[in-house]
């Protein structure tokens, strides 16, 4: 029973790590973007994403919850998981070394940012996101903070792409496996790009 129990557990966790919350990530920072185009356009895509009805219920429903049920067993895998890295060295076993410290990495700036933007936000004491990001950004420490956790959350989301694909039976054969390695790594690196892009702009 407690291992069916932890099957589903693992499952869930991996189909929530992309859908919806990584579908969130990739809307995050697509909506951005937008500031690369200036402050005018990226206060009419944020008005977009702010004036949608029932923001808060879908925000809860659709990326709160989620996120918080897989930030929580995150940390219950990453914890309890048994890395070889040291012993065996291959590349996966890197990637499974990788997963578990990024997933944590992520997890603090996750945290943090929330706190500092959404939460700001919804206090009254920030009105304007551009201004925000661009007082937040001024500090050296949080620009590289701010870079850091972005590139933590794309390598996670990627690679938990990957482990999405094996896990839900999509990639089987190893020719599929490795195909789908060089995939998430282009996803990894357009995204890593993206989300660089965003904080230059705020800069």
């Amino acid at each position: 029973m407690a291992g069916n129990r932890e099957f589903v557990n693992r499952k869930l966790h991996s189909l929530l790590g992309v859908i919806p919350v990584g579908l969130f990530l990739i809307v995050h920072l697509t909506v951005n973007h937008f500031a690369t185009r200036g402050e005018e356009q990226f206060t009419k895509a944020t008005g977009v994403m702010e004036g949608l009805p029932f923001l808060i219920v879908l925000e809860l429903i659709l990326i709160f919850l989620p996120l918080l049920y897989h930030a929580i067993y995150g940390l219950y895998i990453a914890f309890t998981a048994k890395n070889n890295v040291g012993r065996m060295g291959f590349f996966r076993n890197w990637m499974f070394l990788l997963q578990r410290v990024t997933g944590v990495i992520t997890l603090i700036f996750l945290a943090w940012h929330v706190w500092e933007t959404k939460i700001a936000y919804m206090m009254g004491t920030v009105t304007n996101f551009y201004d925000m990001m661009t007082n937040i950004l001024s500090s050296p420490f949080m620009f590289w903070f701010y870079v850091i956790g972005l590139i933590s959350t794309t390598f996670h989301f990627s690679n938990g792409l990957w482990s999405f694909c094996v896990s839900w039976g999509i990639t089987i054969s190893p020719r599929s496996q490795r195909i789908s390695t060089y995939v998430t790594m282009v996803v990894f690196i357009l995204l890593t790009i993206i989300g660089i892009q965003d904080i230059l702009a705020f800069v």
